[in-house]
């Protein structure tokens, strides 16, 4: 069972144009769609879509318009109740696959909505083998949200805890590296960069300051890293090696989720008992699928890119101090 903890759900909006973008114009859009977002729920949608079980635990009003869309997914859900209204996150494409992303506050959480929706997660995780805790934290809780979860998760459960894996960015997973020792993160170069307290925008070698940057917290702060690079595939660092694997050649319809989904084909992956490079093989392969859709599509198996992912280890196994 894959648990997944979506704290600022949002409903995403896809709008697909026939030329690119013009700020200031008037364009018509040759199509949109409207799905329930937030990176938790994506991942238990691609990890439902595969056939293995997931549960999403999710922040919702009753009478929220984003609940429909929530429970019209068919995944299983954890649902609790809190007083504001999901926000709504804008997608723009173009022909190109270039996209323009407008994202909205959530709605605010006061204390006692943040005490319910720990309890929510720590209850959901149990018999779990993996938790998530995925994308930004709402307005009104700290940025050391999801290191007290980890911790209040691992205190109830012990040596039955689910492995924990955090698709975050900024203070939040910084405060995860810095407390909690998570099983998995999964930052994107820049989000890396930014861990380490770097910026990326000047690095030549991308591999290399990767690299730099994640043996410099795999595996003394945390266990391991995916680090994906877009259309340059994905690194996956543990303490018995590195790898490298290249992303198949696609048709860009829309990047968003594709991180999401590159997440839940890894977890699928370990799920299923695969190798390291196997693990990073399946996370490139659901990434690929995911952008090859329209919106914020969940991919099944059956969208998956023909032929392997090339991997390759690059690196002697890793550090312990």
């Amino acid at each position: 069972m894959i648990v997944t903890l979506t704290a600022n759900p949002s409903a995403d909006r896809a709008v697909v144009l026939s030329e690119a973008l013009q700020p200031g114009e008037v364009q018509r859009a040759l199509s949109s769609r409207e799905d329930a977002g937030g990176k938790g729920v994506n991942v238990a949608r691609v990890v439902s879509a595969a056939g293995a079980p997931a549960r999403a635990v999710v922040p919702v009003n009753a009478h929220d318009p984003y609940r429909l869309l929530l429970e019209d997914t068919g995944i299983a859900l954890d649902l609790v109740e809190v007083a504001g209204r999901a926000r709504a996150n804008l997608t723009i494409t173009d022909p190109s696959g270039e996209t323009t992303k407008l994202n909205l506050p959530g709605a605010t959480l006061d204390a006692a909505e943040a005490a319910a929706l720990t309890a929510g997660v720590v209850a959901a995780a149990e018999g779990a083998t993996w938790l998530v805790l995925a994308g930004s934290l709402p307005p009104g809780v700290p940025a050391t949200f999801y290191a007290d979860l980890i911790a209040a998760v691992r205190d109830r459960w012990g040596s039955k805890a689910p492995l924990v894996a955090v698709d975050a960015s900024g203070e939040a997973l910084a405060a995860v590296v810095e407390t909690a020792r998570p099983d998995l993160i999964k930052p994107n170069h820049e989000e890396l960069a930014e861990l380490v307290g770097e910026d990326a925008a000047g690095d030549a070698d991308v591999l290399a300051e990767a690299t730099r940057r994640a043996t410099a917290l795999v595996p003394g702060r945390l266990a391991s890293a995916l680090v994906t690079l877009g259309a340059d595939g994905a690194l996956l660092f543990t303490a018995e090696g590195a790898w490298r694997g290249r992303a198949p050649q696609i048709q860009v319809a829309s990047t968003v989720g594709a991180g999401d989904s590159s997440l839940a084909g890894y977890l699928l992956a370990d799920l299923d008992g695969a190798s390291a490079p196997d693990r990073l093989a399946r996370s490139i392969a659901y990434g690929a699928a995911a952008a090859t859709l329209p919106g914020t599509q969940a991919p099944t198996p059956a969208d998956l890119p023909p032929g392997p992912i090339a991997v390759s280890a690059f690196a002697t196994p890793l550090a312990t101090s």
